[in-house]
């Protein structure tokens, strides 16, 4: 009877004591002064997991993707002390500085010098600090069959310089990962960091104790999605006011955007905006989708799901009357994306003026011209392109109080059964 050859022995991390969050900050952390006018003057900002002399952050880089970084270590596939190799990684448009970079409470949720940092953290790096970008900016082509029946029918005609014969579009596109300067997030909340702070420590099952024991970090690295942004045109042009810029903010609809399912509209709302990006910079001007990871109105997916399933199953059908308060039974509330952080991105790019927004949301607008941005004409998506199961979501959207140049329905009109069941 031959033996078993030996499992392979798991992974072991370092052997010591566990270094718990509650100590002192260490006097080798580099200040940062938020809101600052220069990257130096500002500070870097060090979330690194290696040298605890340095962290001047709570929390760790990557958002929601530190889990997976945690697991990689853990399983031996990666090596605590790897550091990025930043050769080449520069940003393909510099983006700014713009004086929003600088004004008090303009931006509280992403670190505007974060695509900037091995030019302006230079000498830190050089000294051994790990410090890592927060946004990335590239090229790329997008093509979406969407687009190409544009292109079939004569809505899109391409010229070479926005949009590809083979139906791509060409974009500048920028990755940005959720940077909190915590009291300026208070403040848009309209609370004290205070309570901030300890409800998300607290609602986080205790995941960060460094927001309740360290009140001189006040830098947040969230483990939550970020966002990307598609700029359809010169990235310069976005803060022109005198350019036009079509604009739309999306907010993530897996099922929708990816898969097209058809009881919303998010991915035909997303597409039409993408063409009248693409139409908004063949005339001259410049166009901009940004996409926010807030899948299911920041509920998620399985909340998302057992909604469709209490609407579809609620007596006299699924219907526009009953389409927020399904939500709100089973979420407890009617959407958690709570617009008040998504202008932050905008500011980054320097807008001050969106002469076309693609939206009909009412939060979104208002979040905008909240922050001091002007919004010129919105445009609603087309009748035409509805799915006949999302009626229900645009007639629920427009007694709300969302953008319509059309009719509002009325009482009678939502009680209408207008979606199908669970098994049409």
């Amino acid at each position: 009877m031959s033996a078993e050859a030996p499992s392979p022995a798991a992974p072991q991390g370092p052997a010591g004591h566990i270094r718990l969050t509650s100590h002192s900050g260490a006097d080798d952390a580099p200040p940062i002064q938020w809101g600052a006018s220069t990257g130096t003057e500002r500070g870097p900002l060090v979330g690194t997991t290696t040298n605890r002399r340095h962290r001047n952050v709570i929390g760790a880089h990557s958002g929601s993707y530190g889990v997976y970084r945690a697991l990689a270590v853990a399983a031996g596939a990666l090596s605590r002390e790897h550091r990025a190799d930043l050769t080449n990684t520069a940003p393909t448009d510099v983006i700014g500085p713009y004086p929003q970079w600088s004004r008090p409470g303009a931006i509280v949720s992403l670190d505007p010098w974060g695509a900037m940092v091995a030019d302006v953290f230079s000498a830190e790096l050089a000294a051994g600090h790990d410090i890592r970008p927060t946004i990335a900016v590239t090229k790329a082509h997008v093509i979406l069959p969407e687009i190409t029946e544009a292109i079939d029918r004569g809505r899109l005609h391409p010229d070479g310089r926005v949009l590809l014969p083979g139906g791509a579009a060409l974009v500048t596109k920028a990755a940005i990962e959720p940077v909190w300067y915590l009291p300026g997030v208070a403040e848009r909340f309209g609370c004290s960091e205070a309570h901030l702070r300890r409800t998300l420590f607290e609602e986080t099952g205790g995941m960060y104790p460094e927001l309740v024991t360290r009140s001189d970090l006040e830098v947040f690295l969230p483990p939550i999605g970020g966002q990307t942004i598609y700029i359809f045109g010169a990235p310069r042009d976005l803060a022109d006011p005198s350019v036009e810029l079509t604009a739309r903010v999306h907010d993530e609809c897996n099922g929708s955007d990816v898969f097209g399912s058809d009881i919303c509209t998010c991915r035909p709302y997303l597409t039409h905006a993408i063409e009248e990006c693409i139409l908004g910079a063949q005339r001259g001007g410049v166009g901009l989708i940004s996409y926010s990871r807030k899948e299911g109105r920041a509920l998620g997916e399985v909340t998302k799901f057992l909604v469709y399933n209490a609407r579809k199953r609620q007596e006299g059908g699924d219907t526009a009357e009953g389409y927020f308060a399904r939500t709100e039974c089973v979420a407890g509330v009617q959407d958690m994306r709570f617009q008040e952080l998504m202008p932050d991105v905008l500011h980054w790019l320097g807008i001050t003026r969106i002469h076309r927004l693609v939206s009909m949301s009412n939060m979104k607008y208002d979040a905008i011209i909240g922050a001091g941005i002007e919004v010129g004409e919105r445009v609603n998506i087309p009748d035409e392109l509805i799915p006949p199961d999302a009626r229900v979501e645009i007639d629920a959207k427009m007694a709300a109080g969302y953008f319509t140049p059309g009719p509002v329905p009325d009482a009678d009109e939502l009680k209408k059964p207008k979606g199908r069941g669970l098994h049409g």
